[in-house]
């Protein structure tokens, strides 16, 4: 017998690293780690955040959470949709219900219009290209913060907290009215307007039989709701504390500075606090506020644009609350951008056409 002895030659094995698969694996690895290195600093952030949300944000939102969850067991929002149909359709192409995430978006602040856009959708009153349509506009900040907060206790001034509402309100109209165009090509199954009866409700109606039940069940979704806003106002008061430590908004700040000085900043605190703000609203605002300037416009303006945007904070807020939907998160983030810059542009015009609400030094 013969053996024939072949030289095989093993081949090569490469590992192949997707960027897809690393960079979130990554991004948490550095995160903890600098958890540990920063600990000093970001346990007085954490603390921060927890007081912020614990003085500010519980007693503002929550009631309003509730009070969303109880009146979505009653007929209040289909009698809004029978009635408000015929102005939110041409104007906004969005069902009539739609109404009811709009003033209640704008009476309770972030993220309250996106929870009842989510409800909606979930219960078949709007479509999927109507509920993204709804979600670019109807999730705004409410007037308690932006009276009270900005324009009493950071500004000391009440007349700036309503310029800031009123340019907020309109920003978010003007982009409701541009969005009507979104998807608007697309056949959908449903395409008719939607019909406004009780067949459509997932829930029943509250009673006084079933009050305590349907009571129960609005406080247990509604603090479910402002235990994750906390959550995400504590991390990012971290993140920011830990980009501030490692000067990485230093190295965002010098990027975009040129882009500032081309609008007459040369404020360099400003572009950084501003960048805060994308990041996280509460933050950047009140960073924004303390900068001193004879041209108090340029603070007033700055904190337009990003009460609009509403801070990546706000936007991850919203998207766990849509992601048990199949709305489309891509929808919000373009209005929101929009909003920022239609805002701010408003209020400039706001400021420097009315004499009562030029407060330049």
């Amino acid at each position: 017998m013969e053996y024939i002895y072949k030289d095989v030659k093993r081949k090569p094995r490469f590992f192949v690293l997707s960027l897809k698969n690393i960079i979130l694996p990554a991004t948490f690895c550095i995160f903890t780690i600098c958890l540990v290195a920063f600990s000093n600093t970001n346990l007085l952030a954490s603390k921060s955040g927890l007081m912020l949300w614990a003085n500010n944000v519980i007693p503002s939102l929550l009631p309003f959470f509730i009070a969303t969850e109880l009146l979505s067991y009653t007929n209040v929002v289909t009698t809004l949709g029978r009635l408000l149909n015929p102005i939110m359709k041409p104007i906004f192409n969005v069902p009539g219900v739609g109404s009811y995430a709009l003033i209640m978006g704008i009476i309770s602040g972030y993220p309250t219009g996106a929870k009842i856009v989510t409800d909606l959708r979930e219960k078949g009153l709007c479509t999927k290209e109507e509920g993204e349509r709804l979600l670019a506009f109807t999730n705004n900040s409410g007037p308690l913060f932006i009276i009270g907060t900005i324009g009493i206790t950071l500004f000391g001034n009440t007349l700036i907290g309503v310029l800031l509402l009123i340019t907020h309100i309109l920003a978010s109209l003007t982009v409701g009215f541009l969005f009507r165009f979104w998807k608007n090509d697309k056949k959908v199954n449903n395409d008719k307007d939607v019909k406004y009866d009780s067949s459509t409700k997932k829930d029943v109606e509250v009673s006084f039989s079933n009050l305590g039940e349907v009571l129960s069940k609005s406080i247990l979704s509604s603090v479910k709701t402002i235990v994750l806003i906390g959550g995400f106002i504590v991390l990012f008061s971290v993140i920011i504390s830990i980009l501030e430590q490692t000067n990485v908004l230093e190295i965002i700040g010098d990027f975009f500075y040129p882009l500032f000085k081309l609008f007459g900043i040369n404020d360099f605190s400003f572009c950084k606090s501003f960048i805060s703000g994308i990041i996280e609203l509460t933050n950047g605002a009140l960073q924004i506020a303390n900068i001193t300037s004879k041209n108090i416009s340029t603070n007033i303006i700055l904190i337009s644009a990003i009460l609009g945007f509403g801070g990546f904070s706000v936007l991850l807020q919203v998207f766990s609350i849509t992601s048990k939907s199949d709305v489309s998160i891509k929808a919000y983030f373009i209005g929101k951008v929009l909003q920022g810059i239609i805002a701010a542009t408003y209020t400039f015009l706001f400021i420097y056409s009315f004499p009562i609400f030029n407060l330049n030094l």
